[in-house]
């Protein structure tokens, strides 16, 4: 019996790790962003997310299916969140903020005033 060739699910990203984020949409609920496989590196998701292209982030997944590992990343992401916000005197969307509480906590760094 010969078997049907069957596409791969997994993109092709040789050794890249992929970031996948659950968004979600009021009533028609919650899914995992389709993204290309240019834009689900760490940095593009980062400043999808401050830049306000996700409703509702949730969680952030990472896995690297040649190093065959998988990882729920939405703390060290949240906490990368807050402290390019503060850097930058951003302030963050508040489905993002909720994000970042969620994860991060609340946190937040001190800042000293010069007299």
């Amino acid at each position: 019996m010969t078997r049907a060739w069957t596409p791969s699910l997994v993109p092709d990203a040789g050794e890249q790790t992929v970031y996948l984020v659950l968004d979600c949409f009021d009533r028609a609920g919650c899914a995992w962003r389709e993204a290309d496989v240019a834009a689900t590196d760490l940095e593009t998701v980062i400043a999808d997310m401050m830049s306000g292209q996700y409703n509702d982030p949730q969680r952030v997944i990472a896995f690297n299916t040649a190093e065959r590992w998988a990882d729920d990343v939405s703390e060290d992401v949240a906490r990368e969140i807050r402290r390019r916000a503060d850097r930058n005197y951003e302030d963050v969307t508040s489905s993002l903020d909720d994000f970042v509480q969620r994860h991060a906590g609340r946190e937040q760094q001190l800042t000293l005033r010069l007299a």
